[in-house]
């Protein structure tokens, strides 16, 4: 009989709110059972469940900026992890920018993505097929940004509009209104002394 390489796999929990963190069973609780149960019915692959436990309670999806998210990062690092397992899809992100990097570091650190309620497993073909559709997905959304923010800022040079840095010499920066103003002692300077001509 062969045996199976054990698969750690670290349970990540979130819930958006704190209201109701402090009842018997939470919604935390309910991802982490729910996530168990999947790790159970996988034994025979070797999967077991770390008992540390990564629940962001009161935090938001909206960026990685949570400290359980930030400490199993730490110790995929470490390589204490070999499989991450979320209720969902969106409890590990709401981003998809954000999603796609912890998907590409989870990649490089040879970590696989689980949800348990949704058919997403970096461990399968499909899974990794579904990983390079939101990896060019992002790609897009990456490059439409960069093409934004460039029509943003050429709109806003062609009206005088001042988007940081230090003025040019001869000329001041009018904060009030964001513009660059010609200097008059530098342009009566440049007169004097005719640099025009």
């Amino acid at each position: 009989m062969t045996i199976k390489k054990k698969i750690y796999c670290a349970i990540y929990t979130r819930k958006s709110t704190s209201e109701g963190l402090d009842s018997d069973f939470t919604s935390l609780d309910n991802q982490r059972e729910a996530a168990i149960s999947y790790i159970n019915s996988q034994k025979s692959e070797g999967w077991v469940a770390l008992p540390d436990k990564y629940d962001d309670g009161g935090f938001t999806g909206g960026n990685t900026d949570r400290p359980a998210l930030q400490t199993l990062i730490t110790d995929i690092k470490d390589g204490k992890v070999n499989c991450i397992v979320v209720y969902k899809v969106d409890r590990l992100s709401r981003s998809l920018l954000d999603f796609v990097q912890l998907l590409e570091f989870f990649d490089k650190n040879s970590v696989a993505f689980v949800s348990v309620t949704q058919a997403f497993n970096t461990n399968n073909s499909m899974g990794r097929l579904t990983l390079n559709i939101l990896l060019s997905f992002a790609q897009f959304e990456r490059e439409i940004i960069s093409e934004r923010v460039k029509d943003k800022m050429g709109a806003a040079r062609r009206k005088g509009k001042w988007l940081g840095g230090m003025p040019i010499l001869g000329y001041d920066l009018d904060k009030a209104n964001h513009k660059i103003l010609i200097n008059e002692r530098a342009q009566n300077w440049c007169v004097k002394y005719s640099i025009y001509t």
